[in-house]
């Protein structure tokens, strides 16, 4: 009940603190919008009118005229490749580093196979593709005028060089469009960290147009994760889209940043100027995901980047990108405890160890009030044989029952929410843990002991969800409790069972969280229990002999 209205009361005050923009209507077509209002363009409106008209004139037929996805430059670094096709269009972006290119980790049946030669090695990938071959491309530009939209989609760009090496320092190339009495000169420089800044110059200053910040990357297809459009307003607050719950084209003025991210991937947009971008997010009409585009008049600058969501690399770039890396509700939260982790990895050097030692932190912060729910706990347990007795006696009436039970916990000093009300308290850290271990690509192809060559995934062997089936059974046996229907006793003690089944292929970072976080709680319990029973013995001692000294 306490999570429930937790939940509730937050995302409500989340709805009223992070307005949507209510899109307005437009009634005149896109010519007369063009040629009567071109400064206010592009505004946001339904599929009859311009602005998302303009967001899909890209459906022209000119494969007639010429090949809109061939390749016109490529942009090459030791860690990178990008290619640009004939539409200047950012077709596609490659990662070279081994931490993404590495082969996947074979599972336990796999790696049998292979052992006797039964399936080949799942061989190293040469580069891993970011982006979809079908989505929105990153600097597509679509303009208000449908003449003009219609001959930048049949012409193609021409490059200041078909090849530039990106070493040390940024490198710039130079894409011009000839159109009808319109010269488009599009300055692209790219840094060595993914980020680029772009500069476009129109010959003509009233020349309205848009530009795709790009669909999201499609690395990553998990679906535990957040998938679709994020964005920083004016006001800085976080506005979120997700991918098939776009129903209607919004508009966001000012702007600090608009990104497309999946589970470890982002392209982004941004700038560092007080007035920020005008953002329009469309629908796409048939899964309605949202597709994000920067609206401007004349020329524009704006800066980009397209690459996994790194914090320290955002922070670098623009420490408010760090924003792009999503935790859902509890972000607020989750965020400082990955930079805990982060900052233990930092000294540790491995993601594994810095994991634990997260771990024995969290479980030396939480001491109290787990000691306290033990505590409670073990009273109850003691108190379990005259319960029961009470529920017999009183089966039939359940006012008497209450009325009694209530008067032996007070007699006693126990509380029947004692031991339940620490656990429900410390969900929120465990919840956040399971967020910052689930959607930190820091962790992929991290490596930690012998087996364990990418803590992102699942174990092959299943050795850590067994590990912490089994932990979290001792656990149990342990804990002191006061269960006393027989089937609830046995379905409490299935739920390690469940809880191995359920965890069996989620990332071996978690599990690993999971597991040595039982194993510190068992050792927390062992010296609970002892501390427990050495006072139970001095109570007994004093009761017996109750002039006996005790030392301290």
């Amino acid at each position: 009940a306490i999570s429930l209205l937790f939940v509730v009361i937050y995302s409500y005050f989340q709805k009223s603190f992070h307005p949507t923009i209510a899109p307005t209507s437009e009634s005149k077509n896109t010519q007369e919008t063009s040629n009567e209002n071109p400064q206010n363009f592009p505004k946001t409106s339904d599929s009859k009118t311009a602005p998302t008209q303009i967001a899909r004139a890209q459906t022209l037929d000119s494969s007639n005229v010429f090949d809109p996805e061939k390749p016109l430059a490529t942009i090459i670094s030791k860690d990178f490749e990008i290619t640009i096709d004939s539409l200047g269009r950012i077709s596609q972006v490659y990662l070279r580093d081994d931490k993404f290119t590495a082969p996947k980790q074979e599972g336990f049946f796999e790696h049998v196979k292979g052992f006797f030669g039964l399936v080949p090695k799942p061989p190293k990938i040469e580069k891993l593709e970011l982006l979809g071959r079908d989505s929105n491309k990153p600097l597509e530009m679509r303009f208000l005028d449908v003449a003009l939209n219609n001959q930048a989609f049949s012409s193609s760009y021409e490059a200041s060089s078909s090849l530039i090496e990106v070493g040390s320092s940024p490198q710039t190339i130079v894409l011009s469009q000839n159109l009808k009495g319109v010269l488009i000169k599009k300055s692209i420089t790219f840094y060595p960290n993914l980020k680029y800044d772009v500069k476009i110059d129109v010959s003509d200053s009233t020349i309205a147009y848009a530009i795709s910040s790009g669909a999201r990357p499609v690395a990553d297809a998990d679906g535990y994760a957040f998938h679709g459009v994020l964005l920083r307003t004016n006001e800085d607050k976080i506005e979120k889209i997700e991918d098939k719950k776009a129903e209607e084209a919004q508009e966001f003025k000012g702007a600090k940043f608009v990104a497309s991210l999946d589970r470890y991937y982002t392209s982004l947009v941004f700038t560092t100027k007080a007035q920020g971008l005008n953002v329009i997010i469309d629908s796409e009409s048939n899964t309605h995901n949202p597709l994000p585009f920067l609206s401007f008049t004349g020329n524009s600058e704006f800066k980009g980047y397209i690459g996994p969501k790194y914090y320290k690399e955002l922070k670098q770039i623009y420490p408010i990108l760090t924003d792009v890396i999503e935790y859902g509700l509890i972000t607020f939260f989750a965020k400082p405890v990955f930079l805990l982790l982060d900052f233990l990895h930092t000294y540790i050097k491995n993601w594994g160890w810095a994991i634990i030692l997260l771990t024995l932190i969290v479980r030396i912060v939480l001491y109290p009030l787990s000691y306290k729910g033990m505590v409670s706990m073990q009273k109850l347990k003691e108190l379990a044989p005259k319960m029961k007795e009470i529920q017999q006696k009183y089966k039939g009436d359940n006012q008497k029952l209450q009325v009694h039970m209530m008067e032996l916990y007070k007699k006693n000093g126990a509380n029947p929410m004692g031991g339940c009300l620490p656990l429900i308290l410390q969900i929120p850290v465990f919840f956040a843990i399971y967020r910052v271990l689930y959607n930190a690509v820091e962790l992929k192809s991290a490596s930690w002991i012998l087996w364990l060559n990418d803590l992102s995934v699942m174990d092959p062997y299943f050795a850590l969800p067994i590990l912490m089936g089994i932990s979290m059974y001792l656990h149990q046996v342990l804990t002191p409790s006061a269960i006393t229907d027989p089937m609830q006793a046995k379905i409490f003690k299935f739920l390690p069972v469940v809880f191995t089944l359920f965890l069996i292929t989620f990332p071996a970072g978690l599990v690993l969280y999971w597991t040595v976080n039982n194993i510190f709680s068992i050792i927390q319990q062992l010296l609970i229990n002892k501390m427990l029973a050495r006072k139970k013995a001095l109570e007994i001692t004093l009761h017996k002999h109750p002039h006996t000294e005790v030392k301290k």
